[in-house]
């Protein structure tokens, strides 16, 4: 999966970095502000492909003193970091130079260069969103696909997903607005395209925002999966309840385990031992993400003496 989501990001960078040279030599020959908005809007998404980069390098270090459970979450952060800049940076400065040019309208200067670089550009961001339109799909299995954002737990994919797709309707968007430009003879149409494409960067940052702040929170395993280690918990047969099983993703592949369980009374501790450590080795080999298991034990008579409650998750 690491394999998969960094020549993701790869493809991405290296088609962003190229689409947005050829944007901002066309904008700077033709005085359009819808390119020169589109230009911004490759340069942010190259900055971003750098970070998730950075965040995937950082999430690999080992352990240590004071993170003990890994730098996982280093995705998460940089993934959220991402989405600010996609908001700030790129809406931002495209909606500010669309309503200048919607305030000082500028003439077009030969648009066919315009039609030349969109068309390009068109060609490598479909080519980039193609690729990891596939490898999402390949990652959401049988979920759908606003299903899989919802619970998916690697945000990198999805947020270059997220990026080309927007970068996809931003050129359809700068396409309407220099077409419209020249056949009206009116710079209020490009200025326009340049707020209409700012605002879709805006929305799309927005919803990255809220599906990585989750996962940068502590987010649980998905329902599929707690239910699958409550369920081999409780086939133990030395276990009387489930009490509880809390869960918590410390990076897209590495899942936090802690169970609360119920336990025979008569039950010696060598046995106890022998079945936690059996529970353990289960629950890690049907679900390979869980790295990591805490078992809390309890037997059905301390917690009578201590009057707790004995609810059933």
């Amino acid at each position: 999966m690491a394999g998969d989501t960094k020549k993701v990001i790869y493809a991405a960078l290296a088609g962003n970095s190229l689409i947005a040279l050829t944007k901002f030599v066309a904008a700077s020959m033709t005085g359009s502000s819808a390119m020169a908005s589109e230009g911004i809007h490759s340069l942010v998404d190259t900055g971003n492909q750098l970070l998730l980069l950075h965040g995937l390098r950082r999430a690999r270090q080992p352990a240590d003193e004071n993170f003990p459970f890994g730098h996982g979450k280093e995705i998460y952060f940089w993934s959220f970091v991402v989405a600010i800049l996609i908001f700030a940076v790129g809406a931002g400065v495209s909606i500010y130079q669309g309503v200048q040019h919607i305030l000082r309208p500028a003439e077009l200067v030969n648009p066919l260069i315009n039609y030349v670089v969109l068309s390009l550009a068109v060609l490598f961001e479909a080519g980039a969103w193609w690729f990891a339109f596939t490898a999402f799909g390949k990652a959401k299995g049988r979920q759908g696909y606003f299903q899989a954002v919802r619970t998916g737990k690697d945000p990198t994919l999805f947020v270059v997903l997220f990026e080309d797709s927007a970068a996809l309707l931003g050129l359809v968007v700068a396409f309407a607005g220099v077409g419209m430009t020249q056949l009206t003879g009116n710079g209020l149409y490009d200025g326009m395209a340049s707020v209409v494409i700012g605002t879709i960067l805006g929305g799309a940052a927005l919803w990255l925002a809220y599906e990585t702040k989750g996962l940068l929170i502590g987010e649980g395993a998905r329902p599929e999966v707690v239910a699958g280690i409550k369920r081999i918990a409780a086939s133990l047969d030395i276990v009387v309840r489930v009490n509880e099983v809390l869960t918590m993703h410390m990076g897209p592949e590495y899942v936090l385990v802690t169970l609360s369980l119920e336990f025979e009374d008569t039950v010696a501790i060598e046995q106890l031992e022998y079945a936690i450590e059996g529970l353990d080795r289960r629950i890690r080999e049907e679900f390979p993400d869980v790295k990591k298991v805490f078992v809390e034990a309890e037997s059905l008579s301390i917690r009578r003496r201590s009057g707790i409650g004995s609810g059933v998750l």
